[in-house]
């Protein structure tokens, strides 16, 4: 596609965009509805394997919710200390992104054949305490804010 007309890359940039976000929204519906499908399973099937079905949907959906949430919260942590890092060497501070990569590297070489399962990890790391102690950073300030807007 990247030497296609404009036309051309800009209908394939929609066709797949709407479809990532069909698809995403999608499975949020289907994760966000699973217990109210597990009820009704439950509640109008006297035996068999739906009503079983329908239990454990009941019965796991908030465990399976709980989990997503501390996954969604791990990886917004994650992304922001990334963005941060990115961030600071675009606008020409580029020694913590320099840093986490040599550091990342380093431990890269030292896992010979997991070099880049190592190497991506330790970078993950980074960039998750980058972003744990930039968003704890913020608490204070934030707190300010909306104790003076009369915010609780």
């Amino acid at each position: 596609v990247a030497t296609a007309s404009l036309a051309m890359q800009a209908s394939v940039l929609a066709i797949v965009g709407l479809g990532l976000t069909a698809l995403v929204y999608g499975g949020v519906a289907i994760i966000v509805k699973a217990d109210d499908i597990g009820y009704a399973l439950a509640k109008e099937h006297r035996s068999g394997i739906s009503r079983t079905v329908g239990r454990l949907l009941v019965v796991g959906m908030p465990k399976v919710l709980a989990l997503l949430s501390t996954i969604g919260t791990a990886a917004m942590i994650w992304v922001g200390g990334g963005i941060l890092l990115h961030g600071a060497e675009t606008l020409g501070f580029g020694g913590p992104a320099h840093w986490a990569h040599e550091v990342a590297a380093a431990a890269g070489r030292l896992a010979g054949g997991l070099a880049g399962l190592v190497e991506w990890l330790v970078g993950a790391i980074l960039s998750g305490i980058l972003g744990l102690v930039a968003g704890a950073a913020l608490i204070p300030p934030v707190g300010l804010v909306n104790r003076a807007r009369g915010v609780a």
